[in-house]
């Protein structure tokens, strides 16, 4: 398991709390939070509860002021854990909703979707190994989204309106 800790004002000040884990509302530990130290771990953050809203990649570090470095005007109010994995990554990835539309499978990073296989982006994806993160801009720029195993048939269903990811890695056991 990782371990975060999470502080209510910048640069680790104020109360604090340890998390090892999911947590899909922050509120009930805290009632804001600025700040935060993974100790060990990959996790994905988000501005909204129940991992909702804008997210953003965390890896073992110091984020003494994450909300001027990602731009974000809210605090943290959920989180969720990457589980390390150590195997092959594979994810099809289909330019229509529904696994509609041209596919291409990935079996590593690609920075431009556009450039590498002419596809306007991807709406619908199934990610049969590893964990992946998801751009919205080539070369791994703009807002990200955690893809774990499984099927996600519509993007827009998920509340993300009429997202087109155009970058996308695999989280590796090095980020760890």
């Amino acid at each position: 398991m990782g371990r975060v800790t999470f502080y209510e004002d910048r640069n680790f000040m104020g109360r604090s709390w340890d998390c090892m884990g999911d947590c899909s509302d922050m509120h009930s530990y805290m009632s804001r939070c600025h700040s935060c130290r993974v100790h060990s771990g990959c996790f994905m953050v988000y501005d909204g509860m129940n991992y909702m809203g804008n997210s953003y990649f965390m890896r073992r570090g110091e984020y003494g002021d994450y909300m001027n470095m990602v731009g974000w005007n809210n605090c943290i109010r959920s989180c969720r854990y990457i589980p390390m994995y150590r195997g092959n990554y594979r994810m099809r990835v289909y330019d229509r909703n529904n696994f509609g539309g041209q596919m291409h499978e990935f079996m590593d990073d690609c920075d431009n979707c556009m450039d590498r296989y002419r596809m306007n982006g991807c709406m619908s994806c199934h990610v049969m190994d590893g964990h992946w993160l998801m751009y919205e801009q080539p070369h791994y720029r703009g807002r990200m989204w955690y893809f774990g195993p499984g099927e996600y048939r519509n993007f827009m269903n998920m509340g993300w309106g009429n997202m087109r990811f155009m970058s996308m890695r695999r989280v590796m056991d090095s980020w760890y």
